[in-house]
């Protein structure tokens, strides 16, 4: 009668279980890495509004670049290049972050110099070797533009505004996010990851790597050293001033090469790697974490699953 009425409870927990929410599964599971959810409340509207001027090359001053120049999102939401190149050719200090799922990002840009991607998406027009422009000049360019004009009062009651052109741009970005096969394996699908991506996953939480790289994004919530238990700039040599970090926004010593931690998701597409683009490779960028932010070696054997497991979280749904 007693293992009749465990099995019923099982049964209960079983079914429940396989009814919860996305967020339910990832409690359930207790795992460092919870799975994206499955719908998103934004306005349709605003997302392609935003999608318009996320690939409008009038942002820019010279009408050569948009947004969609640096952040290809059919190729992971990046450019590919160790720096990114603006107007007239103006290799950047910097290495392009993905603008994929950047809407889970606690803060925004490598040293998190803006808190929304609101803020964000007003930097790029600024900033003079990216497009180099100003929102009198771009609103000057889309006003002659009848149609889009329309399109923005249709949207927001005071039409075209730079504030709404951020607004818009943003809610796009948000609409980004990638579900994978990872996700669908936290959400109880077992079979969707094979057994040396599941160890690989294992290690990537025994060796302690889940302690920067967790939550939704996979990293992207929180800020950290490069260099924990190693002197990566040293050994690096040449110190520009895009390897500060948070020093650059704070003038905290304290912050001195304090990056923003970066989302893990698409990682197998999003080479070259960190803020400087130095790793060519996914292989290679696991060896410099395991050198200098968990301080220790591990066999390739372990490396290698730990990748495998870093490409389960290359998102599944059509890029646009």
């Amino acid at each position: 009668m007693l293992l009749k009425k465990k099995a019923w409870t099982l049964g209960l927990a079983i079914s429940a279980a396989l009814s919860a929410s996305p967020a339910a599964w990832g409690q359930m599971l207790d795992e460092p890495i919870k799975p994206l959810p499955a719908k998103l409340n934004l306005d349709a509207r605003k997302v392609n509004l935003g999608k318009s001027l996320f690939h409008d090359k009038r942002l820019s001053k010279d009408n050569s670049l948009s947004c969609a120049s640096c952040h290809d999102i059919a190729a992971g939401g990046v450019d590919g290049k160790q720096f990114a190149v603006g107007i007239k050719g103006q290799v950047g200090p910097i290495n392009t972050p993905t603008v994929l799922n950047s809407g889970l990002n606690f803060r925004q840009f490598w040293d998190g110099r803006a808190a929304t991607l609101e803020e964000q998406a007003a930097g790029p027009v600024h900033n003079p070797g990216e497009m180099g422009s100003n929102w009198q000049e771009v609103l000057a360019k889309l006003s002659q533009d009848k149609a889009f004009v329309e399109r923005f009062k249709g949207v927001y009651p005071d039409g075209l505004q730079p504030r709404n052109i951020q607004d818009a741009i943003a809610t796009f970005e948000r609409s980004l996010n990638t579900p994978s096969r990872f996700d669908r394996y936290l959400l109880g699908e077992g079979m969707a990851l094979q057994e040396d991506e599941k160890q690989g996953y294992q290690l990537f939480k025994n060796y302690g790597c889940v302690a920067c790289h967790q939550g939704q994004g996979v990293g992207g919530n929180m800020y950290q050293t490069f260099g924990v238990l190693g002197n990566y700039f040293k050994d690096k040599g040449k110190v520009t001033d895009a390897d500060l970090g948070r020093y650059a926004v704070t003038k905290n010593e304290a912050d001195r090469h304090v990056f923003k931690v970066p989302s893990l998701r698409n990682v197998e597409l999003t080479a070259p790697y960190f803020h400087d683009g130095s790793a060519k490779t996914l292989d290679e960028a696991v060896e410099v974490m395991f050198r200098y932010q968990l301080g220790r070696s591990a066999p390739a054997a372990d490396k290698a699953l730990i990748v495998k497991f870093l490409k389960t979280l290359t998102g599944e749904k059509g890029m646009q």
